[in-house]
Formats: C-alpha cells, structure tokens, sequence
C-alpha cells in the first residue's frame, strides 16, 4: 500500500461542507425571511385598514350623534331611527318632509367625506336605503358574507381589495378606484344599544394611507433582505473560515499518519540495515589493513559508500522523529554565521562570493540544535545547486514586532514549476543522490516553533528561501 497516497474510495468525491452549507443556509434563511416579510407585510396592511375603519367608524357615531342633537323630531333618539325613507309615512304626527331634512345633514357629511368613492346605507332587511350611486337605491342584497358578519356581529367590519369583484351587486363605484381599495361596515345602534337599524357601508381609497403603507412595506422588505443577507454572510464567513481550518488540520493528521508510518517503516528499515552496514564497513577496514594494491581504492569506495547509507538512514529517522520541545530564545545571527563557517570549505573550493546584509541582530524562538539543521540544510541545497563563481546572498531583516526573517537567494540552476510544488514533499529531490527530507524537515521544524517557510525559483536564473521566525519578546543585541 502507497503510504504517501492515501485517497478516499473511488467513485465517492469528498464532502464539501461549504458548498452544502451555501445552498441549504441560502434557503433556510430566504425561506424565514420571506415568511417573516410576508406575516410583517400583512400585519402591517391589517393593521392599517383596521385602524382606517376604527377611526371612520368614530367619526360616525360622533356626526350621527351631534345631528340627532339638532334634530327637532319628536320621538328619535338615534340617527339610525332616520335613515329609512320607507318609514317616514309611518309616523302620523310628523311630517315626511321633517324627517328628510333631519337626515340630509348626516347623508352630505357621508357623501363628502374624505377619500369616499362609493357609500351606501342599508335597512335591516338588507336593502340599500341610500347610496352616492342612485342606481344602487332600492336594490336589495343577497349572500354578502361581510354585510351578514357586520349584521350578526354588530361591530365594524373591514376588508381591503385590489380589484372590483364583478358578482358583488354593491360594488358599482362612479368612479372606480385606481389600485386599492378599503370596505368598511358600520353599524348603527337603536337608543338601547342592541339592535341594528341601519348599516353604513363606505368604500375608501385612501391614498395617503396607501403611500404610508407601501413605504413601510418597502422598508419591511429592504430591512428583511438586509438582515437575511448579513445573517447569510456572517455564518458563511464562519463556515468558511472553519472549513479551511478543518481542511488544514485534515492535511496535518494525514502529513502526521504517514510520518508515523514511514517512521515505522524506517524504524524497522534502519534496524535491519544497521547491522549488515556496519559489518561491511568493519570488514571493508579490515581489508585495507592486508591490501595495499590496486583493490584500494574500490575498498574505499566501499567504506564511503556505507557511510554515506549510514548517513541517509540516520537523516530519514531524523525527519521522521516527532519534534516535542518547546522554543526557547537562539541568537539567529550568531547561529547563522557559525553555519556559514561550516561551509567555509566547500564555498572556498567553488569560489563562491557571499554577501551577508544583517539588519540588527535578532534573537528568535526556535531550540539551538533545529536552527542549526535547518540552516545547513537550506545553505547545503543553495551551494550545491550552483556552480563554481556563483553568488549566495542572505539578508537578515526585522520587518515588525511579530516577524524576523531570513532570505537566502542564490544564482543556481533553479527549479520550474512542477519541482516547485513538489519541493515540500517527502522523498522528493533534485539532487543526484540526495534523499528528498531536508525541506521536510526545516518546514517541520518551522511551523513547529511557530515559524514559517517559503520558496521562490526560476529556472536557470536561482531559487530563495525566506524563513519566517516569531522574535522573542524582548530583543537581545
């Protein structure tokens, strides 16, 4: 089995939870939003056709009364005593021509009210008594449910539509209404306050109230759609930034499972190798000892190439062995410079020019032994990839508070594209011979003192390092 590739089963793409959570957050979140603005909507429009035929209502039990208070009519105590013209034969000691003029005051406040495009009055058994619209005087009403709830309920009831209902004998306006339009029912009451005896039916388009309506419909729907989409995005940004942290602590316990396997695996690798290894070395020395001819150099060839199998066997345990210390304060110049010495050699035999620019000189949090390795491997990497008479140029910058950074650039062969992505990868090398855990393990190292690493190259032109580290919190040197 491929350790460094595990992948879920074919067939079964992986679980996208911010792909899932947009959908199904986008439409729980419009679905209450819609519900909240169509129950706030119609509350709304309820409330203010209902607070309309209250106030109508008010104002016509108050003209009703104060005109039977002017009336001279023996015998009325209510304005709905008046409004049948049916019955003014009926009283023998009152003129019919009193009884009109009593009522005609109350009928011209009706007709002249305010935003009126149709009134009519009805008797008891449902017949319109009088209307603004002549032609409706005298017809009686049969199945009207609001006119029979107003009736049997005795309160004012009210309703608001948007469009004439041809079936509906009452609604035979003059003028017809323009958008919406309000019905009201009003009763009026005998002097005991128990019966009916008449109904006072108005139909309004109230223009005033609809713009007052629609502007607060407008700013329901706009605070709606603004509070659903600040909710959307406020858990979006959670989830997201949540996804990302499970993707990457996904990636490090995959990184970390197989770093326990190969460690096992190398672990179990290494001991077996050890022992044959160190047994052809010794007898490798022991044959130098008895062979001084031709066979010497082959020999030695032997004993370096063991040693250099020693030396992968003992780097491989080293990046795959779990890294548990804490950081503590390391002088990143000094360190940097005893590593530079170490190569003093090797960059002397390849005439490589070195320019070091030190801006101050840093004290940052990582363990003496760690920054050790990892600058000599990234100083390692950078003069073998260049030839002789090549430039290595390091800088050394504190750019704030929270950073310290270390570039090391060099003029080499440099890597391309697909190399570049592949650099941080276990086993991975561009070097002949080389076993591919270095920048495993300086970036391991690095995050693991809560630094970072990263890499720029060219191809043909070099490749720079910049490393990351946290500073300590109070700057030495």
């Amino acid at each position: 089995m491929n350790l460094l590739s595990r992948t879920p089963s074919a067939g079964k793409p992986p679980f996208d939870l911010l792909r899932w959570f947009s959908w199904i957050s986008m439409a729980v979140i419009g679905t209450v939003a819609l519900a909240l603005g169509s129950v706030s909507s119609q509350f709304v429009i309820s409330e203010s056709v209902h607070r309309d035929a209250l106030l109508t209502s008010q104002f016509l039990q108050a003209i009703a009364s104060a005109e039977v208070r002017h009336v001279s009519v023996p015998n009325v105590r209510t304005m709905g005593e008046l409004l049948d013209p049916r019955q003014d034969h009926s009283f023998a000691d009152v003129d019919p021509a009193d009884r009109a003029a009593a009522r005609s005051e109350f009928l011209d406040h009706i007709e002249h009210l305010p935003d009126v495009i149709l009134a009519n009055i009805y008797a008891p058994d449902r017949t319109v008594i009088w209307s603004t619209n002549p032609e409706l005087t005298g017809t009686k009403i049969h199945s009207d449910e609001d006119l029979e709830q107003a009736f049997t309920s005795k309160t004012p009831v009210s309703a608001s539509y948007h469009s004439v209902e041809e079936g509906r004998m009452e609604q035979k306006f003059v003028v017809p209404p323009k958008f919406i339009f309000i019905e009201n029912y009003i009763p009026l009451f005998d002097a005991d306050g128990n019966t009916v005896t008449a109904m006072v039916e108005i139909y309004k388009e109230p223009n005033d109230l609809i713009d007052r309506v629609q502007r607060g419909l407008l700013l329901i729907w706009l605070a709606t759609a603004a509070g659903a989409l600040l909710i959307y995005l406020g858990l979006y940004w959670i989830v997201r930034r949540a996804a990302k942290l499970l993707e990457v602590q996904q990636k490090k316990l995959i990184t970390n499972e197989t770093f326990v396997a190969l460690g096992e695996m190398s672990s179990a690798v290494a001991h077996s190798l050890r022992n044959p290894l160190a047994t052809i070395r010794s007898s490798a020395e022991l044959a130098l000892e008895f062979d001084g001819g031709a066979a010497h150099k082959n020999i030695n060839d032997i004993v370096g190439q063991v040693d250099r199998m020693s030396t992968w066997i003992r780097e491989l345990l080293q990046s795959l062995r779990p890294l548990s210390d804490d950081a503590e304060p390391v002088d990143l110049l000094a360190t940097l410079r005893d590593s530079l010495a170490s190569f003093d050699a090797q960059i002397a035999r390849a005439a490589i020019l070195v320019e070091l620019v030190a801006d101050g000189a840093p004290w940052v949090l990582s363990r003496q032994a760690q920054l050790t390795q990892i600058l000599g491997s990234v100083l390692s990497n950078a003069l073998e990839a260049m030839g002789k008479g090549g430039t290595l140029h390091i800088l050394l910058e504190e750019g704030d508070a929270r950073r310290v950074s270390l570039v090391i650039s060099d003029n080499g062969r440099g890597m391309n594209e697909a190399q570049r992505s592949l650099a941080f990868r276990p086993f991975f090398t561009t070097k002949q011979g080389g076993l591919g855990v270095g920048l495993v393990l300086v970036k391991r190292i690095m995050e693991r003192f809560g630094g970072s690493v990263s890499l720029h190259s060219t191809e043909g032109e070099g490749t720079c390092v910049r490393l990351s580290f946290r500073p300590t919190a109070a700057r030495r040197g």
